[in-house]
């Protein structure tokens, strides 16, 4: 079936290909607001409509428009050869789609959870993110895995896990995670364009937040290089790292925070692998103390690489300890009750700044779990 597809694909390019339509592309120079989920799904059908290598794959992406409709209409309009349902086999799909990276086509894969990624791990780091060294360079993959990433709202603990520091442990991918519709639409325009494997963690809960973006997100160009952060808010007294769905809390919270004399920089990472550690390093050396804030568990996250790489590279410049924010060291429970005490909260990131004197620079160097836990460095 995928050397049918791939012919028919790779014929198409001696056919005129049908430009990407869609109402957002009629805009006015006033900025417009979009879902996430809308965000994500221009970008597929924009880079579909340019590259006929592209096409899409996994579980329910055709005929049910997909699990969360980020696939919406693609089928109707390229056809079955380009949007493939999977049988429930991520193994066998994301398999097949390496394969076809391997000859050159560029696969989308979508995993309903990225929990379901366990169950083709082996295909993502042993054959996606190693073969190009391996091979001295010969052989390119580029695929993009994506789906949902983290905790959702009451599917317990095999359902609610946070993939960042696993995949951006490995060498030979690229880890991005979007915050905004801005960020959703332009990496994963920048994850389809490159010749690497990129994991592409989104949030099932941000899918239907709208944002506002310019006229230039919505230009069919637009794209947002990969390994590049964003100041989302510029402060002067603590610098605040988040990605995903935190960099929501992390923005509400220096509001917050503002009405107490403290000016926050926060900082969107957008990419995990690449890092960007020239961003990072240059605000804490202008702000002189550093918050991270992660939804997943507290060893070997995010945060602590962070840490790590601050250490190292502006530890002169530190007037306090670093605070780690993250997700409580426990899997996440089912109850409603306990399942927020496990998740980070506004109030977590806005406490670490008040209860141990921050007005007097008085920090303690503990790791900051979700339900008021700490842990001792």
């Amino acid at each position: 079936m995928l050397a049918i597809a791939r012919q028919r694909i790779l014929g198409q390019s001696f056919q005129k290909i049908r430009p990407a339509v869609s109402v957002l592309r009629s805009y006015s120079s006033a900025a417009k607001k979009i879902t996430v989920r809308e965000a994500l799904n221009s970008a597929l059908d924009e880079e579909m409509s340019a590259d006929p290598k592209v096409f899409l794959m996994g579980e329910e992406v055709g005929e049910y428009q997909g699990a969360y409709k980020i696939t919406k209409g693609l089928l109707e309009k390229y056809g079955p050869e380009r949007v493939l349902d999977t049988p429930i086999t991520e193994a066998g799909f994301t398999g097949i789609g390496v394969g076809a990276a391997y000859y050159g086509l560029k696969p989308v894969v979508e995993f309903m959870t990225f929990n379901f990624s366990m169950q083709a791990i082996d295909h993502i780091i042993n054959s996606a993110a190693k073969s190009n060294y391996m091979s001295a360079g010969q052989i390119s993959v580029p695929i993009v895995f994506r789906g949902p990433n983290g905790a959702a709202a009451g599917v317990g603990a095999q359902h609610s896990q946070c993939y960042a520091s696993w995949y951006a442990s490995c060498p030979g991918l690229k880890v991005l995670s979007p915050y905004n519709s801005e960020d959703a639409r332009g990496l994963l325009k920048a994850a389809i364009r490159d010749p690497d494997p990129v994991v592409f963690l989104e949030n099932e809960l941000l899918y239907g937040e709208s944002f506002p973006v310019s006229d230039e997100v919505l230009d069919s160009s637009f794209c947002i290089p990969i390994g590049k952060a964003k100041i989302e808010r510029e402060g002067k007294d603590v610098t605040i790292t988040a990605f995903s769905k935190m960099v929501g809390y992390a923005l509400k919270a220096a509001e917050i925070l503002e009405k107490d004399g403290i000016h926050a920089e926060v900082i969107n990472l957008r990419s995990i692998r690449p890092l960007d550690r020239t961003t990072i390093n240059a605000s804490v050396r202008k702000t002189n103390r550093l918050v991270t804030v992660e939804e997943g568990f507290p060893q070997h996250g995010v945060g602590a690489e962070i840490c790590a790489s601050v250490v190292e590279e502006s530890f002169a410049y530190l007037d306090a300890p670093v605070e780690r924010i993250a997700g409580a060291d426990v899997p996440m429970p089912y109850a409603a009750n306990l399942e927020r005490m496990a998740v980070p909260q506004i109030e977590d990131i806005i406490q670490i700044q008040e209860s141990e004197g921050y007005n007097s620079f008085a920090f303690v160097d503990t790791v900051v779990c979700a339900g008021n836990a700490s842990v001792n460095n």
